[in-house]
């Protein structure tokens, strides 16, 4: 990763699953009675597309730690997805076993999101110990 320039997004396998996710999440929402769920779809869906969204951002930036910082800000989007289909398997908008579906691959996006945010604030701190296993 270099330290200046802009960093290609696209690359980042992180984001390639967060772009279905966010695809998977437009389709199952797409099935969503608008009386059922007010609002909040398209509060899951701003949240989805937030992660990728993010990702994209901090690359554009030229420095590590501005790259971190939108990785953190995934991070966060991310979270914010898994509570909006909990919530939405609870309300019963989208059915239970597909919110699971979808939980467990944002919760995959938010590990490698972790995992590469850990990686990124290691370089920044200039440790001497490995990046953590994430």
């Amino acid at each position: 990763m270099a330290s200046s320039g802009m960093r290609d997004f696209r690359r980042f396998t992180v984001w390639q699953r967060a772009q279905r996710l966010t695809v998977a999440i437009y389709t199952a929402s797409a099935r969503v009675p608008s009386r059922g769920y007010p609002g909040n779809v398209t509060q899951l869906r701003r949240a989805a597309a937030a992660v990728g969204s993010n990702i994209a951002e901090g690359c554009g930036h030229s420095s590590r730690r501005e790259f971190a910082r939108f990785l953190q800000m995934a991070v966060a989007s991310a979270a914010e997805v898994e509570n909006h289909l909990e919530l939405a398997a609870d309300l019963r908008a989208v059915p239970r076993a597909e919110a699971e579906r979808l939980i467990a691959d944002t919760i995959v996006v938010r590990r490698m999101l972790a995992k590469l945010l850990g990686m990124v604030r290691h370089v920044l701190e200039g440790s001497t110990q490995s990046p953590p296993d994430g």
